[in-house]
């Protein structure tokens, strides 16, 4: 039998460069050192500049290395798993949740939100926005949507700063009947990347979860994390786990 076209075709450059930037990595550099600049990289490994980005954009996707503003690139640190996000059949903001309200606003939803939560394309929801830190540092930022009829009681002489706990407070007097979650990867939109201390367009992994109450969606969420410094994961439970890199210095691993 011929060779398959998949065997015939050669491995890209960059794929071979990140190999041999990964073995520089593991025994030149140290966690949290900053790295050459990409000329004096690209002329030691005698490739063109365009190669050695796109090499350190899949080594940053993969978490080995941490692009910061006024900084440069750094080497990153090893992972530690963490619990995230509601426990299995929990609303937002009950139980143990992690994540700290920034804010509320009731503002038309994009329209991709409507269609998740089944509401008309001019219909205002109740937006939270929350965030995840840990060890003083962002890891995920997220857009909680609530439609009106979700929380019905819900006194119109709100102000903002008990617009959010209001809502959660309405929301958590409904039974929850189930959840469910996607995620894919994605790239920082400007606001995102403000609060995750993101570059635009930095890839993250976006996870959107609907919740269900009275036979429809209730509520939905969209959190963005950095792809950079999570992992996530789904155990057995079902309930949401990320990864994140541990600041010490050992060296990369």
């Amino acid at each position: 039998m011929g060779t398959t076209q998949l065997e015939a075709v050669q491995e890209p450059k960059y794929w071979h460069l990140k190999t041999v930037l990964i073995d520089a990595l593991d025994s030149e550099f140290e966690v949290g050192e900053i790295l050459p600049n990409e000329r004096d990289l690209a002329a030691r490994f005698g490739v063109a500049r365009a190669t050695l980005r796109q090499a350190l954009e899949q080594l940053e996707l993969e978490g080995r290395l941490q692009r910061r503003r006024g900084v440069g690139t750094t080497v990153a640190p090893p992972r530690m798993g963490i619990s995230v996000g509601p426990s299995a059949n929990d609303w937002p903001g009950a139980g143990r949740d992690a994540w700290h309200t920034i804010g509320c606003v009731e503002a038309v939803a994009p329209a991709a939100v409507a269609a998740l939560l089944g509401t008309a394309s001019d219909e205002a929801v109740h937006t939270l926005h929350r965030e995840r830190v840990m060890q003083g540092q962002p890891v995920a930022t997220e857009l909680l949507y609530v439609p009106t009829a979700s929380v019905p009681e819900l006194s119109p002489m709100l102000t903002p700063a008990n617009h959010a706990p209001a809502v959660l407070r309405e929301l958590h007097a409904l039974e929850l009947e189930g959840e469910d979650r996607a995620v894919e990867l994605g790239s920082a939109r400007a606001e995102d990347a403000k609060h995750l201390d993101r570059l635009p367009g930095a890839p993250v992994l976006v996870v959107t979860t609907r919740y269900f109450a009275q036979g429809r969606v209730a509520a939905a969420s969209v959190a963005t994390y950095r792809a950079d410094t999570c992992r996530l994961t789904f155990g057995d439970s079902g309930d949401l786990e990320v990864t994140h890199h541990q600041s010490d210095s050992r060296r990369a691993s």
